[in-house]
């Protein structure tokens, strides 16, 4: 009898460790999905980050996980040493901090018990690549090209529609999705560069799962993943090493102020902070309740008389009712966005960030956001969009400005956007110089405020962009070539780092005012199968006009590095007639722009400070020999761009 007790007792002590161990190697093969001591299913649905990397500035990962109830567990064990845990009033989350100071890259467990039953994943530490922390970003050598990717080329026609996304493909609809892609983006990286650009911006590319208008992708749904219909994270991967190939950089655009409503969190809120939410608004526009649209009254970031009403509602207000505004303020929150923002530089080999709407954000948490990324990347750059009017307030968002210094505020952020120039260049083509502040006046104020700005080579310059008139579009320039080479000019020759948008260089068309923001954001032609034009390959004469004054400027200015970081010197315009000059030491570089109708003629004594005592030059738009000693006259509408040295023998023509 004592002898089948103990055969017995050994039967089930080898049955039991048989079925332990079987359930050991399935939990390691599905680390995700475990089952609970009542035969339930437990499901991990999302790991955020999904991986780290090995010596990281930001060593302490604080990581998400996502599933039912994951936060009623009876304990955490980790192979990575554990610095804390945080529980919010949802328990379908749990945020773990790991420290991973002195770790070698490599798999660690990751353990939970939950009701009795023990739950084991694996988290992976990569290496990182050499010399990842000191990556250069964009900088005043640069030249921008800016994209939006639905719109440009169609380079995978099979993932124009997917079955995870709402929207289809309807090409037909100005605001609809038309399939452009990153492979039709990576197909015409020689365009770009024979073009004369050395970084591209694209508009978001995380996937957007809106109903309608997702192509713009700015309200996202998915923070670590790339839109299906743009491809996949390992295709936005290999863009990046594309360009680097060619000496090109990558800069991603990314939104710190909003999400999309869409977003799986928005479903299941973290925290109630999470989000900014308001008492005065049933939220009927949103499954949320809290719903309060945003003033966009930004100027109330930096007023020093700002009713708490004014700065609550401009700042704390949601963009539109489809993109919930976050809240910096909220600790978890802030710390997703800057591992997000972090992983995505180290996994995508990034080289800058576009942050949208950046004034929007919270003053203290959009500044801790900054630093964070510059910390762990000293030498990467961000630029802000500051869309403001006046200099003095989008000088305010730099980092060491004194303007916010005043206020005891450094965003630390590298680099502004000139909306102000972006302003002059929108009129000052059509004006004449009758008054005192019209036409080229416009654009030589601009640069008088220069000293509000702590750095003034990192500041980007533009025309236009995906929210603003086209300039060569009905209702601006109408296709007028001539205005079109004068304000390119001033953008490719001025101080600051220069930014095109898609299209402008073959003349587009364009008027948001009138037929929307589609009719900015058009179809690149030649990008579709099918199309009757191809831009990149076979302009027509008028598009080729564009084309090849933008391509032979851009191509000059890669190679001349006085346009690069040279100072800037610039006369009063008269006769709607401006000069200016970028010089250092040891080059120089004369720039008129006649935005007069008629030709204009020069007493070139008056600019012997900027001539420097040269008696020839060379306009690079002509190739035409410039003999400084004499008068020189100009036609109308007409610029030039004088080079100063002599190219074959030395810094100066004699």
């Amino acid at each position: 009898m004592n002898k089948a007790i103990q055969l017995s007792s050994l039967l089930f002590i080898l049955v039991f460790n048989y079925f332990a161990f079987a359930k050991a190697e399935q939990l390691k093969s599905n680390p995700l999905q475990n089952g609970t001591k009542a035969s339930l299913t437990q499901t991990i649905d999302r790991i955020e980050p999904p991986f780290w990397w090995a010596d990281m500035e930001h060593s302490q990962v604080e990581v998400m996980f996502y599933g039912k109830n994951i936060a009623k567990n009876d304990g955490v064990d980790s192979d990575l040493p554990i610095v804390k845990i945080t529980k919010t009033e949802n328990p379908n989350y749990l945020f773990v901090t790991l420290e991973t100071l002195g770790k070698q890259p490599g798999s660690y467990n990751i353990s939970f018990n939950v009701y009795d039953t023990y739950y084991v994943m694996d988290y992976e530490l990569k290496e990182r690549k050499k010399d990842s922390k000191l990556r250069k970003g964009f900088d005043s050598s640069d030249a921008i090209y800016l994209i939006m990717p639905d719109r440009f080329a169609n380079g995978n026609p099979s993932n124009d529609s997917t079955d995870d996304t709402v929207e289809k493909a309807n090409r037909e609809f100005k605001g609809g999705r038309h399939g452009g892609d990153l492979q039709g983006v990576i197909d015409h990286l020689d365009y770009l560069e024979d073009l004369g650009v050395t970084a591209l911006w694209s508009t978001p590319l995380l996937e957007d799962n809106d109903k309608k208008y997702s192509y713009h992708t700015y309200a996202q749904s998915d923070l670590y993943k790339i839109d299906p219909r743009y491809g996949t994270n390992e295709d936005y991967k290999r863009l990046g090493d594309e360009l680097h190939k060619r000496d090109m950089k990558l800069i991603m655009d990314y939104v710190t102020n909003h999400w999309g409503a869409t977003h799986w969190m928005m479903q299941d809120l973290p925290t109630q902070t999470w989000i900014h939410q308001f008492d005065d608004n049933t939220g009927k526009d949103f499954p949320v309740a809290g719903y309060a649209n945003s003033s966009y009254r930004q100027t109330t970031q930096m007023d020093p008389n700002v009713s708490q009403h004014d700065d609550n509602y401009a700042e704390k207000g949601w963009f539109v009712s489809t993109m919930p505004d976050l809240n910096q303020s909220e600790p978890l929150l802030l710390n997703y966005l800057i591992q997000n923002s972090i992983w995505w530089i180290e996994y995508a080999g990034l080289d800058g960030f576009r942050v949208d709407t950046y004034s929007y954000n919270e003053k203290e948490g959009i500044a801790k956001w900054t630093k964070a990324i510059m910390n762990e990347y000293p030498n990467f750059n961000i630029v802000g969009e500051t869309w403001m009017h006046d200099q003095a307030q989008i000088a305010f968002w730099q980092k060491d400005s004194a303007i916010g210094a005043i206020q005891s505020y450094n965003s630390g952020l590298p680099s502004v956007m000139d909306f102000t120039l972006h302003d002059a260049i929108m009129k000052a083509f059509n004006e004449d110089q009758q008054n005192w502040d019209q036409g080229m006046v416009k654009v030589y104020e601009n640069f008088v405020n220069d000293f509000l700005y702590p750095d003034i080579d990192n500041i980007l310059v533009f025309a236009g962009n995906h929210d603003t008139n086209r300039i060569n579009g009905n209702g601006l320039y109408n296709g007028d070539l001539n205005k079109y080479k004068l304000a390119m000019t001033i953008v490719l020759t001025t101080r600051g780092i220069p930014q095109l948008y898609y299209g402008d260089e073959i003349g587009m068309d364009g008027n948001r005012d009138t037929d929307g923001d589609g009719d900015i954001r058009r179809d690149f032609p030649g990008g579709w199968d099918g199309d009757e034009i191809n831009a990149f390959n076979k302009p027509t004469d008028y598009q080729k006009g564009f084309q090849e004054f933008t391509k032979k400027l851009l191509n000059y200015r890669k190679n001349k590095s006085v346009l690069h970081t040279g100072k800037l010197l610039q006369y009063v315009p008269e006769n709607n007639c401006y000069i200016y000059f970028r010089y250092n030491d040891d080059s120089r570089v004369m720039v008129i722009i006649n935005n007069n109708s008629e030709a204009v003629t020069l007493d070139l004594k008056k600019f012997a400070e900027g001539i420097a005592g040269r008696k020839k030059g060379k306009d690079i738009l002509t190739n035409q020999l410039i003999d400084l000693t004499k008068e020189l006259k100009i036609e109308g509408k007409t610029s030039m761009v004088i080079d100063l040295d002599d190219l074959k023998s030395g810094p100066r023509w004699f």
